[in-house]
């Protein structure tokens, strides 16, 4: 410390003291600026202050909209002689922004309109290249980005000569109508339906009063499909269609809501009042306004819809309007008989599913979602629900917390499949939650009770969905939840789906901790759903007890195993271990086969990376057993599930990577889980979050090999053979699933028949764990035959077009050499 004292009074030898002998050498204070020079100060030319300024438009919600539009374009027209790059770059950053962060849309179309008044050649740029865009993304199948783009054309319809974007409308109505009538089970018609219903409210809030006629023609039109249940609908209800009449919220068709929506706002004058209208300026700017009524039109390029229109790369399905608010005390978030319940819907999944590459900026659009939507649209931010109750009308009681947890929770529930991973939208949620605690837990809050409440009713899919973000989110804040109020549900029946849920979401809790952590956390009454086996990291190894049967060979067989003896050695314990069963007339190999894994697993019992070498160096012999019988197979699976019985994820991993070597197939798997197993705890095993875990992770793992299979570009003829056996196994496993779960959901399991102590609530819940087990694969095998007719029809489609392109090829060389004959 001493040598670097620069204190007055400290050392002022070295560096100090020729700084001091220097100041000293130089001229009196007035003919020396001590100070020295400043730093020269570069202004960043336009195009960066626009872009900087177009990138966090609308985001201070201090600042008045029209301020911050014409501030914008005023910058942009005044320096239009002076910057070459500002012009593509403006044009460029206005599309890039319309599809990367739609929220934004009306207020860059705001922008442009601005900017049209001083520089209308900036408006035919844009239509120039918006149109390209728009005929590239129609003819990529690309259909999000072409109702982006057309949500940015409808914006700016006050500047547009004739009909402005009805044209493009109508064109996209034809192809619907075609597609419809070709098939029922069209799902590219119904989308472009969908995509005119969104673009017309924007129509009619950029240029109010002049398009209702053809808006309400339009309307007209649509209704006929939009109106008419999709035949596919049945397979995307998040309620079981049994009961979705008892369910809090009945599940309605995105499309179906969108068309009642709008004839209601047509029939109030297309108010629309949720809808930003940033070109709108206050009265006391009368000249910006006068100059935008007055600004120059521009002619729409015609935009060329092929005649035949494709799926494209994201795969198509009607959509149900999903929401955790429903029949709420005071309305949080908007009425599925408001548009505005669709529209903001729409622009905060765009924005969700686009954005998935940064969370963080997701969740902030999240928790900004009023800054972007017409003032009074919602209530106050972070405003308790309690004190909604006071907001008077005409103010809005709508919790812009509760609106963006809707959304999120929309793409976490949707089926069949949500556009990205689940973890996405976990994170979502959990950055969300960071940024502002106060304002989105307890919205989190009411809709963690909200699906509780209703879980019985949820599809089983959509069930272990919540129960994954749900421990996955306690694990984020230090696994704290207020379990006292479900605390009755803990002495319900096993099979009750509530008390089912609270068994897993601790089995889930405990594979992200460790036992004792989370047992500390749970009340007095949840106590003893830890069980013992779950606080020990390491199961203990049966054969150390000499009271089980065959405990020496057991511990003789780990001995080898640890020290990675040969086979040869290993063999003559095998038979000593049959020898033993037959005089015991137990099955020899699937005793030697329970002994032999049980073995295995207690050696690799230190981690994933133990066992899976130890499997490798036994593989031969497993996979030997596993070929040799059902029983032998059936008992891997229960060896397995048994050392690891207080850690299923642990077994549930093993199982996986057995599959992963071919020493056991999908099959074996699901005879084990809904034959064997469900038939010895008499269709308990039905209701345990593990056993559906293992055989929905089963299933995708037999129907992703396929797809990959499916969608390469040509198969050669012994590939063709080979993805035809794995497709004949597809169908055989879902037929044996099927046969397996209808006896379940019917009653016609002989475990149950024979139960003669199964009173009518058991038999009840066992049905109805059957029916929503039955629910969930059908529909995966609906969805993979419907994928592999695609895919056939994609391969045919590919195989015709290169014939054809070789035969042009060919014609073309027998026409160069007849010209040189000639």
């Amino acid at each position: 410390m001493a040598d670097y004292d620069r204190r007055p009074g400290g050392d002022r030898r070295g560096y100090n003291n020729s700084k001091k002998r220097r100041y000293q050498d130089r001229p009196d204070d007035d003919e020396y600026d001590r100070r020295g020079s400043r730093r020269r100060f570069d202004a960043p030319p336009p195009h960066v202050r626009i872009r900087k300024q177009l990138l966090s438009i609308a985001e201070n919600p201090m600042r008045p909209w029209h301020e911050e539009v014409a501030s914008i374009a005023n910058l942009f027209t005044d320096t239009w002689e002076e910057d070459h790059m500002l012009r593509g770059n403006f044009v460029d950053l206005v599309l890039q922004l319309a599809v990367e962060q739609p929220l934004k849309t009306p207020f860059l179309a705001a922008v442009v309109l601005v900017a049209n008044t001083n520089r209308a050649e900036v408006v035919n740029m844009l239509l120039a290249k918006l149109v390209a865009n728009i005929e590239a993304r129609i003819g990529q199948g690309e259909w999000r980005d072409v109702k982006l783009y057309l949500k940015l054309l409808a914006c700016l319809q006050s500047c547009l000569e004739g009909d402005g974007v009805f044209p493009v409308l109508e064109e996209l109505f034809s192809r619907a109508v075609d597609l419809q009538t070709a098939s029922s089970e069209d799902t590219i018609g119904t989308e472009l339906v969908k995509i005119i219903l969104l673009t017309l409210p924007y129509v009619m809030a950029a240029a109010p009063g002049q398009w209702s006629q053809k808006a309400a023609d339009l309307m007209e039109k649509t209704e006929i499909i939009a109106l008419e249940p999709h035949a596919l609908q049945i397979l995307i209800e998040p309620y079981h269609p049994e009961n979705s009449e008892e369910s809090s919220t009945p599940s309605s068709s995105v499309i179906k809501l969108l068309q009642t929506q709008l004839q209601s706002e047509a029939n109030n004058g297309w108010a629309l009042p949720c809808l930003p209208r940033p070109w709108e300026f206050p009265p006391g700017e009368t000249e910006q306004v006068s100059k935008l009524a007055n600004a120059a039109k521009h002619a729409l390029p015609p935009i060329t819809i092929p005649q035949t229109v494709v799926a494209g790369p994201r795969p198509l399905f009607p959509e149900v309007y999903f929401s955790v608010y429903g029949n709420q005390e005071v309305e949080s978030v908007p009425s599925i008989n408001t548009a505005a319940a669709c529209l903001i819907r729409d622009a905060l999944l765009d924005t969700i599913n686009i954005m998935d590459y940064n969370r963080n900026v997701t969740a902030r659009h999240l928790i900004e979602v009023d800054c972007f939507f017409a003032p009074r649209t919602f209530a106050a931010r972070a405003t308790p629900f309690d004190r909604l109750r006071d907001i008077e009308p005409p103010k809005s009681t709508w919790k812009p917390e509760d609106v963006a947890v809707d959304a999120v929770f929309s793409q976490l529930f949707q089926l069949p499949n949500p556009e990205h991973k689940l973890v996405y939208y976990h994170a979502a949620l959990t950055e969300a939650c960071k940024l502002a605690p106060a304002a989105i837990a307890p919205s989190l809050g009411r809709a963690i009770r909200y699906l509780y409440r209703n879980v019985h009713h949820l599809d089983m899919e959509l069930d272990s969905r919540f129960l994954d973000w749900f421990s996955h989110h306690l694990s984020n804040f230090g696994f704290t939840w207020k379990w006292t109020e479900w605390v009755d549900d803990v002495f319900l029946p096993d099979l009750h789906p509530r008390k089912a849920f609270i068994r897993g979401a601790i089995d889930k809790e405990i594979r992200l901790s460790f036992a004792q952590r989370i047992k500390n956390t749970l009340p007095e009454a949840y106590q003893e759903l830890v069980e013992p086996e779950m606080e020990k990291e390491m199961p203990d190894f049966k054969f150390l007890d000499d009271k089980t049967p065959f405990a020496a060979e057991g511990r003789e067989i780990a001995a080898l195993l640890r020290k990675k003896a040969a086979d040869e050695e290993i063999q003559p314990v095998i038979e000593r271990i049959h020898a033993l069963a037959l005089d015991n007339n137990l099955d020899p190999l699937v005793t030697s086969t329970d002994v032999f894994v049980t073995a295995v697993l207690h050696i690799g019992s230190k981690s994933l990376s133990h066992v899976l070498a130890a499997i490798e160096r036994t593989k031969d012999r497993l996979t030997d057993a596993g070929a040799a019988s059902d029983a032998a197979r059936a008992q891997i699976i229960t060896a397995v599930m048994t050392y690891w019985g207080g850690h299923p994820g642990v077994a549930i991993s093993i199982v996986e990577k057995l599959l992963n070597y071919s020493i056991l197939a999908p099959s074996a798997v699901i005879n084990w889980a809904l034959v064997r197993h469900a038939g010895e705890t008499k269709g308990q095993a039905l209701a345990r979050a593990h056993i559906y875990e293992l055989v929905f992770h089963t299933v995708i793992k037999v129907t992703t090999r396929i797809r990959q299979v499916a969608q390469k570009p040509a198969l050669t003829p012994e590939d063709e053979a080979a993805h035809e056996a794995e497709v004949r196994s597809m169908r055989e496993l879902f037929s044996a699933m099927e046969d397996a779960l209808v006896a379940w959901a019917t009653g016609a399991k002989d475990e149950m028949l024979e139960d003669g102590t199964a009173d009518a609530e058991r038999e009840a819940f066992i049905r109805r764990w059957g029916e929503r087990w039955l629910r969930v694969f059908r529909r995966r095998a609906a969805i993979e035959e419907a994928f592999l007719l695609e895919a056939g029809k994609e391969r045919e489609k590919r195989v015709a077009t290169a014939a054809a392109a070789e035969g042009d090829g060919n014609g073309a060389e027998v026409d160069v050499e007849l010209e040189d004959i000639a």
